[in-house]
């Protein structure tokens, strides 16, 4: 696979089929000691709530990335850690979840049959 890069100075000029540009590498060194200290500020809170909740900072990622599926309980230490609670959080997220829903899976007063 070959990369191909092009500058061109007005999109007028470029032709519908012209390839995208494609950076060379990303430029590490343009990063600013600024973001590597907001990183490391993240990655600080971040510990400091996987110990509070007694969990490994590594699992806490892999469940904030849907890596991993906690149990009520796990989710109940997180809460706690973070000066909430389950049912707090659960409400928040009921309550987010009925505002994103589409109009469609809104559920209307009637009998309800569930399948065993």
């Amino acid at each position: 696979m070959t990369t191909t890069t092009t500058a061109t100075t007005s999109t007028a000029d470029v032709p519908a089929d012209a390839p995208i540009p494609v950076p060379a590498r990303f430029d590490v060194e343009a990063l600013t000691p600024d973001f590597y200290a907001a990183v490391a500020a993240v990655d600080k809170a971040a510990a400091a709530e996987a110990e509070r909740a007694g969990i490994s900072p590594q699992y806490l990622s892999e469940i904030e990335r849907g890596i991993k599926e906690p149990s009520s309980e796990m989710i109940a230490a997180i809460a706690g850690a973070l000066d909430t609670s389950l049912i707090e959080l659960t409400s928040a997220v009921a309550d987010e979840l009925r505002t994103t829903a589409p109009a469609s899976a809104a559920v209307t007063a009637g009998t309800f049959a569930l399948a065993a």
